[in-house]
């Protein structure tokens, strides 16, 4: 019998919910797929034996993938924020997510090839535009407005003016 998590963020895909929780447990660490499971009959969008829903991990937080079909696509109301220590590493989930079919978008985010939003965010940026100097973190909240990847040194430029 499957364990079912108290709570868990539910993701509704069109019919590749199973794609993305493998790049997802590829790409990110703490990440994996857990349990894929399959239709027991017929449904809206989909057939008996077609993978209906799918339990992931993403970087610790338990998630069920849910082919649901086109009725509801992903938005920006809901993201994913991955904080990252530098310059590579947020390189490196920015291009996997936007290399793999996704798009940029402003401030550090960024969209996957199912429509999940990402926020590719280094803790610089955060430790920069939280500061008590508030003169230094709106320099910094600045830079980042005008960036689509963040480039830390740019931000920590800015902060020091």
């Amino acid at each position: 019998m499957t364990q079912i998590a108290k709570n868990s963020v539910c993701l509704w895909f069109d019919r590749d919910a199973e794609e993305a929780a493998r790049f997802y447990a590829d790409t990110f660490p703490d990440s994996s797929v857990d349990a894929v499971h399959r239709a027991p009959g017929d449904y809206p969008s989909g057939k008996e034996g077609d993978v209906l829903t799918v339990e992931f991990t993403v970087m610790g937080i338990p998630c069920l993938g849910l082919n649901g079909g086109p009725v509801f696509p992903q938005s920006e109301a809901f993201s994913f924020q991955v904080a990252t220590e530098d310059q590579a590493e947020t390189d490196r989930y920015w291009d996997a997510i936007v290399g793999n079919g996704g798009q940029e978008s402003q401030c550090g985010w960024c969209k996957d090839k199912w429509g999940v939003s990402w926020q590719i965010t280094p803790v610089a940026l955060i430790r920069a535009y939280t500061s008590p100097d508030r003169a230094a973190a709106k320099r910094a909240y600045e830079a980042m407005m005008t960036m689509g990847r963040i480039d830390i040194a740019a931000i920590e430029a800015a902060f020091r003016g």
